[in-house]
Protein backbone atom coordinates (compact mmCIF):
# COMPACT_ATOMS: atom_id res chain seq x y z
CA UNK A 1 0.00 0.00 0.00
CA UNK A 2 1.25 3.26 -1.00
CA UNK A 3 1.34 6.61 2.16
CA UNK A 4 -1.70 7.88 0.09
CA UNK A 5 -3.36 4.92 0.37
CA UNK A 6 -2.99 4.60 3.56
CA UNK A 7 -3.53 8.45 4.93
CA UNK A 8 -7.06 8.47 2.56
CA UNK A 9 -7.99 4.65 4.51
CA UNK A 10 -6.54 6.29 8.14
CA UNK A 11 -9.45 9.60 7.40
CA UNK A 12 -11.88 7.29 6.01
CA UNK A 13 -11.77 5.51 9.21
CA UNK A 14 -11.70 8.16 11.51
CA UNK A 15 -14.49 9.71 9.75
CA UNK A 16 -16.81 7.24 10.42
CA UNK A 17 -15.93 6.84 13.97
CA UNK A 18 -13.34 4.11 13.44
CA UNK A 19 -10.14 4.30 15.93
CA UNK A 20 -8.37 2.62 14.25
CA UNK A 21 -7.60 4.83 11.64
CA UNK A 22 -4.93 7.12 13.17
CA UNK A 23 -2.70 4.21 12.97
CA UNK A 24 -2.60 5.06 9.23
CA UNK A 25 -0.80 7.67 9.74
CA UNK A 26 2.93 8.31 10.37
CA UNK A 27 4.48 8.98 13.76
CA UNK A 28 7.64 10.43 12.34
CA UNK A 29 8.73 14.37 11.51
CA UNK A 30 8.45 14.01 7.80
CA UNK A 31 4.85 12.20 7.85
CA UNK A 32 4.27 15.55 9.41
CA UNK A 33 6.23 18.24 7.55
CA UNK A 34 4.13 16.31 4.36
CA UNK A 35 0.82 16.57 5.85
CA UNK A 36 1.78 20.52 6.76
CA UNK A 37 3.41 21.48 3.54
CA UNK A 38 -0.21 21.77 1.44
CA UNK A 39 -1.40 23.90 4.81
CA UNK A 40 1.13 26.48 4.11
CA UNK A 41 1.33 26.38 0.36
CA UNK A 42 -2.16 27.69 -0.86
CA UNK A 43 -1.51 30.58 1.33
CA UNK A 44 1.95 31.65 0.26
CA UNK A 45 0.26 31.43 -3.53
CA UNK A 46 -2.43 33.83 -2.15
CA UNK A 47 -0.04 35.71 -1.08
CA UNK A 48 2.66 35.81 -3.52
CA UNK A 49 -0.42 36.67 -6.25
CA UNK A 50 -1.22 39.85 -3.68
CA UNK A 51 2.60 40.97 -3.62
CA UNK A 52 2.14 40.30 -7.76
CA UNK A 53 -0.37 42.96 -7.71
CA UNK A 54 1.54 45.20 -5.17
CA UNK A 55 -0.33 45.10 -2.28
CA UNK A 56 2.63 44.06 -0.16
CA UNK A 57 1.21 44.99 3.06
CA UNK A 58 -2.31 42.75 2.62
CA UNK A 59 -0.29 39.78 1.28
CA UNK A 60 2.44 39.91 3.83
CA UNK A 61 -0.61 39.96 6.62
CA UNK A 62 -2.67 37.70 5.01
CA UNK A 63 0.12 35.36 5.19
CA UNK A 64 0.89 35.25 8.46
CA UNK A 65 -2.08 35.09 9.66
CA UNK A 66 -3.02 32.23 7.99
CA UNK A 67 0.36 30.57 9.04
CA UNK A 68 -0.05 31.20 12.50
CA UNK A 69 -3.56 29.48 12.02
CA UNK A 70 -2.04 26.78 10.56
CA UNK A 71 0.25 26.04 13.03
CA UNK A 72 -1.85 26.59 15.80
CA UNK A 73 -3.01 23.26 15.98
CA UNK A 74 0.14 21.44 15.87
CA UNK A 75 1.59 23.89 18.69
CA UNK A 76 -1.43 23.67 20.76
CA UNK A 77 -1.88 19.91 20.67
CA UNK A 78 2.17 19.30 21.49
CA UNK A 79 1.84 21.66 24.46
CA UNK A 80 -0.93 19.74 25.68
CA UNK A 81 0.72 16.20 24.96
CA UNK A 82 3.38 17.56 27.04
CA UNK A 83 1.48 18.12 29.87
CA UNK A 84 0.06 15.06 29.93
CA UNK A 85 3.26 13.14 29.37
CA UNK A 86 2.50 11.88 25.69
CA UNK A 87 4.58 13.37 23.54
CA UNK A 88 5.26 10.38 21.61
CA UNK A 89 1.82 9.94 20.31
CA UNK A 90 1.77 13.53 19.38
CA UNK A 91 3.63 13.55 15.95
CA UNK A 92 1.18 10.85 14.45
CA UNK A 93 -1.84 13.34 16.34
CA UNK A 94 -0.74 16.17 14.59
CA UNK A 95 -0.28 14.63 11.32
CA UNK A 96 -3.62 13.27 11.22
CA UNK A 97 -5.16 16.31 11.96
CA UNK A 98 -3.51 18.19 9.33
CA UNK A 99 -4.62 15.61 6.32
CA UNK A 100 -8.40 16.35 7.78
CA UNK A 101 -8.17 19.52 6.77
CA UNK A 102 -8.81 17.39 2.96
CA UNK A 103 -12.33 16.46 4.62
CA UNK A 104 -13.75 19.65 4.18
CA UNK A 105 -14.49 19.23 0.10
CA UNK A 106 -16.36 16.13 0.63
CA UNK A 107 -18.28 17.36 3.59
CA UNK A 108 -19.24 21.19 1.76
CA UNK A 109 -20.31 18.97 -1.13
CA UNK A 110 -22.39 16.62 1.46
CA UNK A 111 -23.71 19.42 2.90
CA UNK A 112 -24.28 21.11 -0.35
CA UNK A 113 -26.90 18.44 -1.65
CA UNK A 114 -28.30 18.25 2.00
CA UNK A 115 -29.10 22.05 1.95
CA UNK A 116 -30.61 21.57 -1.13
CA UNK A 117 -32.78 18.81 0.20
CA UNK A 118 -34.05 20.64 2.98
CA UNK A 119 -35.21 23.96 0.45
CA UNK A 120 -36.94 20.97 -1.65
CA UNK A 121 -38.42 19.86 1.74
CA UNK A 122 -39.60 23.41 2.32
CA UNK A 123 -36.96 25.19 4.68
CA UNK A 124 -35.98 28.67 3.55
CA UNK A 125 -32.65 28.93 1.95
CA UNK A 126 -31.45 31.27 5.36
CA UNK A 127 -32.48 28.38 7.67
CA UNK A 128 -31.36 25.26 5.42
CA UNK A 129 -27.72 27.12 5.39
CA UNK A 130 -28.10 27.60 9.05
CA UNK A 131 -28.88 24.01 9.79
CA UNK A 132 -25.87 22.93 7.56
CA UNK A 133 -23.78 25.11 9.23
CA UNK A 134 -24.27 23.91 12.28
CA UNK A 135 -24.61 20.19 11.17
CA UNK A 136 -21.22 20.32 10.12
CA UNK A 137 -19.77 22.47 12.83
CA UNK A 138 -20.78 20.06 14.69
CA UNK A 139 -19.07 17.16 13.25
CA UNK A 140 -15.82 18.76 12.32
CA UNK A 141 -16.12 19.70 16.25
CA UNK A 142 -16.38 15.94 16.63
CA UNK A 143 -13.93 15.06 14.81
CA UNK A 144 -11.43 17.11 16.11
CA UNK A 145 -12.34 15.45 19.42
CA UNK A 146 -12.19 11.65 18.14
CA UNK A 147 -8.96 12.16 16.89
CA UNK A 148 -6.78 13.57 19.42
CA UNK A 149 -8.42 11.54 21.86
CA UNK A 150 -7.39 8.56 19.91
CA UNK A 151 -4.21 10.31 18.71
CA UNK A 152 -3.20 11.23 22.27
CA UNK A 153 -4.58 8.06 23.90
CA UNK A 154 -6.33 10.75 26.42
CA UNK A 155 -9.70 11.15 28.03
CA UNK A 156 -12.33 12.47 26.21
CA UNK A 157 -12.77 15.37 28.87
CA UNK A 158 -8.92 16.18 28.22
CA UNK A 159 -10.00 15.87 24.35
CA UNK A 160 -12.51 18.25 24.74
CA UNK A 161 -10.31 20.67 26.96
CA UNK A 162 -7.70 20.17 23.79
CA UNK A 163 -10.18 20.93 21.06
CA UNK A 164 -12.02 24.24 22.63
CA UNK A 165 -8.39 25.67 23.59
CA UNK A 166 -8.07 25.06 19.80
CA UNK A 167 -10.77 26.67 18.00
CA UNK A 168 -10.54 29.21 20.33
CA UNK A 169 -7.12 30.20 19.30
CA UNK A 170 -7.79 29.61 15.79
CA UNK A 171 -10.30 32.17 15.78
CA UNK A 172 -8.73 34.36 17.32
CA UNK A 173 -6.08 34.08 15.23
CA UNK A 174 -8.28 34.02 12.14
CA UNK A 175 -9.96 36.76 12.84
CA UNK A 176 -7.99 38.87 15.00
CA UNK A 177 -6.03 41.01 12.20
CA UNK A 178 -9.76 41.85 11.10
CA UNK A 179 -11.18 43.30 14.13
CA UNK A 180 -7.85 45.12 15.07
CA UNK A 181 -7.68 46.75 11.35
CA UNK A 182 -11.47 47.25 11.79
CA UNK A 183 -10.90 49.17 14.94
CA UNK A 184 -7.53 51.32 14.15
CA UNK A 185 -10.17 52.69 10.78
CA UNK A 186 -12.88 53.54 13.60
CA UNK A 187 -15.06 51.22 11.60
CA UNK A 188 -15.62 48.34 15.03
CA UNK A 189 -18.08 50.56 16.54
CA UNK A 190 -20.29 51.49 13.66
CA UNK A 191 -20.35 47.28 13.01
CA UNK A 192 -21.56 46.77 16.08
CA UNK A 193 -24.35 49.57 16.68
CA UNK A 194 -25.50 47.91 13.05
CA UNK A 195 -25.64 44.89 14.34
CA UNK A 196 -27.18 45.69 17.65
CA UNK A 197 -30.35 47.99 16.13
Amino acid sequence: MTKSTNILKGLFLLARGRSAGIAEFGNHVNAMTASLAPLIAFPLVGSMLLLVKGDVQTALTSFTAQLCVALAPAVITYEFARLWQRQATWLRTVTALNWSFWLAVPLLLLGGFAGAGLVTAGFSEGAAGMIMIAVLGSYIMWFHWFTVRNGLQIGGWQALGLVLVTNITIAVLALGPDVIDLAMRGQLQTIFSQGLS
